[in-house]
């Protein structure tokens, strides 16, 4: 058999690219067939523990240095454990401008360390839906940070601050104890914390093997030879329903070229096609979303994966002493994926959670789970993600989803930048949802009508309860400055509780959002 176009293409990357690819494939199939053992890392002991080492270790490098870092500024014994060497990867991460704003406020990098961290910029993006109608919208995404430069420079004030770093070292197991948790039955911690992605081996126990509810498939290439453009598109799809999939695509100039990805998102059915197919019709469809043909680009990487989404997040982990951020905890919408976004936006919430969870020693599984509350404001993503794809054997016209999304974003874009700028940064917000469905179901009837036996009556109920809870954590979190001077004049673990009730209200209602 003659090479299909992903393999001539990934052939000749540096590296075992291709090999990547296909091991990729061997987990998602896995997932899908639900035949991935399930692990039994964390273990519990009532015998006592001598003195501890550290308050806190941190599990998983690549983005568990943004937490270890900002904890040891604020005094405490870190040890991060990374399995391989810490280094970030070469491809930039995006993201908006205010939300690095972060790292100066925790004093990880100073106001001239940030802008050097910025590798490239670039306005507007675009979102557009079957053709024709184009939105462009300004400062959403549109930097790109580079996550070598970054991670050597949280490094330097992670060690700086105290920090231990356990390169070379991967998490092999956990042993909690009443009084604190031996990891790799060597290092002793008052409290473990797993930034180990998706695939962690501790949130795959805690789930006991359960199939993802949908997953987000992504592959793409940053390559050179474009014509020249310095825009980026954020949402933009250009073809009908194909293998039973919505395919979306995000384009961003980078320092090397220009990165483009294709997206779709599914139920984890074994029979959906995998990342190697997608990869072909990537491949196949780039020509026509960039105007180019492949022969005349110069592939400088390839970037593949794919994410599950479960209902029940963010997890509940059964054990004391053991916190699941990031990834792990699924603490991320279902439509966008995780990442480096959504731990920057919790960064703070978590580091002074963290932080006055150990000084007042609210260490047991009830507490700790106050650190990743449910969100309203997440939670009814769900019914977007469910009509922005389709069912296995579901029938559908072939140009459904893109009408859909086509009517929503200009009726987003009639109400003005504060409705579409905070949704395409996965931020939902009670008040810009409000005013986008009933514009939405007023001057498109129809449309609104096809999706309901798309999505399911079910689905709809289960998303009318978490509407209901954005107003009322909407409501409550207008409402929690009057409690501030009551707070403070509870107990300290009393105050532990009500601070994390209050972050919960905030953040659940999209009001951590906010815009230079």
């Amino acid at each position: 058999m003659s090479p299909s176009l992903t393999e001539k293409i990934l052939s000749q990357l540096p590296g075992d690219v291709l090999g990547g690819l296909h091991q990729g494939d061997r987990l998602l199939t896995s997932i899908r067939e639900n035949t991935a053992p399930v692990p039994t890392v964390v273990k519990e002991s009532q015998q006592p523990l001598e003195a501890v080492d550290w308050d806190v270790i941190v599990c998983g490098g690549t983005l568990g240095i943004l937490i270890a870092s900002a904890l040891a500024v604020k005094g405490l014994r870190v040890a991060l454990m990374e399995r391989g060497i810490l280094r970030g990867r070469e491809q930039e991460w995006n993201i908006s401008r205010p939300e690095l704003e972060v790292f100066v406020e925790l004093n990880l990098l100073t106001t001239e360390e940030l802008e050097q961290a910025i590798a490239t910029k670039y306005n507007p993006a675009r979102v557009s839906f079957g053709g024709g109608t184009e939105i462009w919208v300004e400062d959403v995404l549109n930097i790109g940070v580079d996550p070598v430069y970054l991670l050597d420079t949280l490094k330097t004030r992670f060690l700086a601050a105290g920090g231990n770093l356990l390169e070379n070292t991967p998490f092999a197991e956990a042993i909690v104890h009443p009084e604190g948790v031996i990891v790799n039955n060597q290092y002793k911690t008052k409290l473990l914390i797993d930034a180990m992605g998706h695939f962690s081996p501790i949130t795959r126990q805690a789930r006991q093997g359960k199939k993802p509810d949908a997953l987000c498939l992504v592959v793409g290439t940053c390559a050179q030879g474009f014509p020249e453009n310095t825009t980026g598109d954020l949402l933009l799809s250009f073809t009908s329903l194909e293998n039973q999939c919505q395919y979306f695509w995000e384009a961003f100039p980078a320092k090397d070229g220009r990165t483009t990805y294709l997206f779709t998102y599914m139920d984890a059915e074994p029979q959906r096609l995998n990342l190697a197919a997608l990869f072909e019709e990537y491949l196949r469809l780039l020509p026509k979303y960039q105007g180019v043909e492949l022969n005349q680009l110069q592939f400088q990487r390839a970037l593949f994966g794919f994410f599950p989404t479960y209902r029940q997040s963010p997890i509940k982990t059964p054990w004391n002493r053991l916190l699941t951020v990031g990834d792990s905890s699924g603490s991320q919408s279902p439509l966008s994926f995780g990442g480096f976004g959504a731990m920057v936006r919790h960064l703070k919430r978590l580091t002074f959670g963290i932080n006055e969870a150990l000084q007042t020693n609210q260490l047991s599984a009830k507490n700790l789970a106050l650190l990743q509350p449910y969100q309203p404001n997440l939670s009814v993503t769900w019914l977007f993600q469910k009509a922005m794809s389709v069912g296995i054997n579901q029938k559908i016209a072939p140009d459904q989803i893109n009408q859909l999304l086509k009517a929503v974003f200009q009726e987003m874009q009639q109400l003005g930048t504060p409705v579409l700028k905070p949704f395409l940064q996965d931020v939902v917000q009670f008040s810009g949802l409000t005013q986008t469905l009933l514009k939405t179901g007023l001057f498109h009837p129809g449309l609104v009508a096809k999706i309901i036996p798309q999505v399911g009556l079910l689905s709809l109920f289960d998303w009318i309860g978490h509407y209901g809870n954005l107003g009322v954590y909407t409501v409550l979190f207008g409402l929690s400055p009057m409690l501030e001077t009551w707070i403070r004049s509870q107990p300290s673990e009393q105050q532990y509780y009500w601070h994390r009730l209050v972050d919960a209200w905030k953040y659940g209602s999209g009001g951590d959002y906010f815009d230079f």
